[in-house]
């Protein structure tokens, strides 16, 4: 778990507002993830990843006192950009991103839960299918799907993503299944509290990528 252990999350305050500068540190660890899946097929979702990380930052270092919130940023594009916007800037890179991340946490907190398919408990396919059916198919038509599909089906072995997710390291299972849920502590309640931002601020688009 050191490719999440090392980075968490920080814990968020009291009025649950996202600190910019926190959120794009603990967020520019998280593209390695996606190489413990082992299929290149989820390269596009770690490019996206990290394509809307680099949007959002260009904005952030332009003003840090202004943007100090992710909230703060989403107030000033919409102000700036009028009837484009939601559909601009930084805006649209968070909304994609927290997509994103919304999926690596479904699939953690699935395989912490121990979600399986009993007939084969060492594949992470029922993880990795509830993830991308939760976080991201909606947003994708019927090609993106397809490919998807491919990629699930390509899943590795959930020991060999675990050993993947450790460094290469031997470990418990159960010692790695208890780092996750450590890392998810901090980690869920962000991707919430951005997906309640989109939510109040009316934000959140439904179109087809």
């Amino acid at each position: 778990m050191a490719i999440l252990m090392e980075h968490q999350f920080k814990q968020l305050p009291a009025d649950k507002q996202v600190d910019t500068r926190a959120f794009l540190e603990s967020v520019s660890h998280i593209p390695p993830f996606f190489d413990c899946l082992g299929s290149t097929v989820f390269s596009p979702i770690k490019s996206d990843i990290v394509g809307n990380i680099t949007k959002i930052k260009a904005v952030y270092d332009t003003n840090p006192t202004k943007f100090k919130t992710l909230q703060q940023i989403l107030e000033a594009e919409k102000e700036m950009h009028g009837t484009q916007w939601p559909k601009v800037g930084a805006t649209l890179a968070l909304m994609w991103l927290k997509r994103g991340l919304k999926f690596i946490q479904v699939l953690l907190q699935s395989i912490a839960d121990g979600e399986r398919d009993e007939a084969n408990p060492n594949l992470i396919r029922v993880n990795a299918t509830k993830a991308y059916e939760l976080a991201l198919k909606k947003y994708h038509g019927w090609l993106v799907q397809k490919i998807f599909h491919a990629a699930l089906y390509a899943a590795p072995y959930k020991s060999d993503f675990l050993k993947a997710l450790s460094k290469g390291r031997e470990v418990k299972e159960e010692d790695c299944l208890e780092k996750i849920r450590q890392f998810l502590i901090n980690f869920t309640p962000t991707i919430d509290a951005i997906y309640l931002m989109y939510t109040k601020m009316n934000a959140e688009l439904d179109y087809k990528a």
